[in-house]
């Protein structure tokens, strides 16, 4: 498995390097964003999503995905690479756009810690949900076939993007009942990641290559 990883770790650094350019000027944009529109923010985690994606699309041309299974490598370890790179990246994306947003917050006024608490566990969400969506299709119908669940995904987090500029205004204003919902969101969705990744094994090991 170690092996594994640090062959997608190698096409991460040669196929993926347009994905940080786009990651770099979404969060850079963030900082300067006007307005309770998240979309800037939520951006670069859900590109951060795309990575095991990409990677399934490029296995898939190449033909990795037939030859890795005369490799001693299970299915279970060949989907959870892509689903550790992921999470590894959406972790690092998390961080990056959190400290950005507080030292954005730090500069406005006074800071507030519920404001950047929330702040932080949408971004959790968002990131969980990106690829939760689409892994499953993936490695059960194949890259080209499950790519309708990345369009899915897209308008996915438009459509997030404004309703959590509303979530967190609300929240902030319900300091007893906003809490316990958005630690809710956040085991809910982390529950959603770890059946995506379930699921993501469980239809590899039936699908025919």
């Amino acid at each position: 498995m170690k092996g594994l990883l640090i062959k997608d770790l190698y096409m991460v650094k040669k196929y993926c390097r347009s994905y940080f350019l786009l990651m770099a000027v979404f969060i850079g944009a963030s900082f300067f964003a006007t307005g309770d529109n998240l979309f800037f923010v939520f951006y670069p985690c859900m590109i951060s999503g795309m990575i095991p994606v990409t990677l399934l699309g490029y296995d898939e041309r190449s033909g990795w995905d037939r030859y890795c299974r005369t490799l001693p490598v299970s299915k279970g370890q060949i989907v959870s690479v892509k689903y550790l790179i992921g999470l590894g990246f959406q972790v690092l994306i998390i961080l990056l756009v959190g400290t950005l947003q507080l030292v954005r917050i730090c500069t406005g006024g006074p800071m507030n810690p519920g404001e950047f608490l929330l702040l932080m566990a949408l971004l959790f969400i968002v990131s969980c949900l990106s690829s939760s969506i689409c892994l499953p299709f993936m490695f059960k119908l194949g890259v080209e076939k499950g790519r309708v669940a990345y369009y899915v995904m897209i308008g996915f987090v438009c459509a997030g993007s404004f309703i959590a500029s509303g979530i967190f205004s609300a929240s902030l204003r319900s300091p007893m009942q906003g809490p316990f919902a958005l630690l809710l969101a956040c085991l809910t969705s982390a529950a959603i990641y770890a059946l995506s990744w379930y699921l993501s094994i469980v239809f590899l090991r039936k699908r025919e290559i």
